[in-house]
């Protein structure tokens, strides 16, 4: 039987993730890859213990030909930026096995998420694509989570603002053990986060080093995939490998009820229509925020600053896709 080509395979497996069972999930992908000698040339598998475990493991991993992330977003996002610390020319590609409540950048991918056995037989039947990344610094995190590196790496999204809050406090919830996930996670936080209503957060946003924008931000969300939440199509048009970021930001300041309404079409990308929002495409970033801390966060993450420098890395990284990948 041919090799299935992941050669050297690093697993990373979060087992607190998806309420707990990521800890069954890793169990069953080491048993498989201890059945399937062909499936790796090697593997080891490592169970995480504690935030940023995920980050010190893959930076380490310049012997191997595969990491395999497996989890939730936050994981990724360790894994990815662990990743990022290697040198480019021996730095393994990622696969993931997503097992999350969010799942957004197994959207992106085309990843069947909590299912792990269909998550392995796409590893396995799958093509290689190469990602661009998004990177940001602030002024209180300029080196990011690694000694040393320029910034904090992103796969999928960074955002401001209310929608920051709303992913922090999902964050939040699903460690104190809620039962919601997914897009009614989201849902339920947006509700009560928005409902408690807010002023916005005045910044001065700088697009390309061109076009200067005075913003008075409610939402303000960077995307190199579509979704955030859960499966809200914030950017509907953003695709990973384009060498651009995509950008939604309020023009407008929508009444409350209006603004649930606005989050309510986002859900399917029609929020995109309102004259209360643009879209547009930008190369780099730069957010000051004048008069007080606006809520930010990465993949999910809190991430703290005033001043955000934020770019794209194009080809930063070769992930693993279903061999239907659309992009």
């Amino acid at each position: 039987m041919p090799s299935l080509g992941l050669g050297r395979t690093l697993v990373i497996a979060n087992p607190a993730s998806h309420s707990g069972r990521g800890a069954a999930a890793a169990e069953r992908v080491g048993r498989f890859f201890e059945s399937y000698g062909n499936a790796t040339e090697t593997f080891d598998l490592h169970l995480t213990k504690e935030p940023l475990d995920a980050i010190k493991i893959a930076s380490q991993a310049s012997d191997k030909d595969t990491v395999i992330a497996l989890g939730g977003d936050g994981v990724i996002h360790e894994a990815v930026n662990g990743l990022m610390a290697i040198e480019k020319d021996a730095r393994p590609r990622l696969g993931i096995i997503p097992m999350g409540s969010g799942n957004d950048f197994a959207r992106t991918l085309g990843m069947t998420f909590n299912n792990p056995d269909a998550a392995l037989a796409e590893l396995l039947a799958s093509a290689t694509r190469t990602i661009d990344l998004g990177l940001v610094s602030s002024d209180l995190t300029p080196e990011g989570p690694v000694p040393g590196s320029p910034g904090t790496f992103f796969m999928e999204t960074l955002s401001f603002g209310l929608d920051a809050a709303i992913a922090i406090d999902t964050t939040r919830r699903r460690a104190e053990g809620t039962n919601t996930e997914g897009s009614a996670l989201f849902l339920t936080s947006s509700i009560r986060i928005v409902a408690a209503g807010s002023s916005g957060y005045p910044c001065k946003a700088i697009i390309d080093g061109e076009d200067t924008v005075e913003l008075r931000t409610l939402v303000l969300t960077v995307q190199n995939g579509p979704t955030y939440g859960g499966g809200f199509r914030i950017c509907p048009s953003a695709i990973p490998n384009d060498g651009k970021l995509d950008l939604c930001f309020n023009v407008k300041k929508p009444s409350v009820p209006r603004l649930l309404f606005l989050l309510a079409l986002a859900k399917l990308g029609r929020h995109t229509r309102s004259r209360a929002v643009r879209i547009r495409t930008a190369r780099t970033l730069n957010v000051e925020f004048s008069d007080r801390s606006c809520p930010c966060q990465i993949d999910g993450e809190e991430l703290l600053g005033n001043r955000f420098d934020v770019r794209i890395v194009p080809h930063a990284l070769d992930v693993i896709v279903p061999a239907n990948c659309r992009w």
